[in-house]
């Protein structure tokens, strides 16, 4: 994990951030964390499986596939005879 170092801050924005981590029962440095976490966080949604192969795909262009023609189900086998 890395760290940071704030100068010159001004006064009242600690003196804020305190009260905000205090009625959040956290420490200030958690909540400035928190606070960068949701400034600079990844804003893109997470891409799932589907999605990372639909990309992956639509770079060559794409691809046809043929669908086989489903024949009808057979019947289901008796047991009790």
């Amino acid at each position: 994990m890395a760290s940071i170092t704030i100068r010159n801050l001004d006064d009242g924005i600690k003196h804020r951030l305190r009260v905000r981590a205090a009625e959040r029962g956290r420490s200030m440095e958690e909540e400035a964390r928190e606070i960068l976490r949701d400034a600079v966080g990844d804003s893109r949604p997470p891409m799932n499986l589907a999605h990372r192969l639909r990309a992956r795909v639509a770079r060559t262009g794409g691809v046809d596939l043929d669908i086989p023609v489903c024949d009808a189900m057979r019947s289901p086998p008796a047991f009790d005879q």
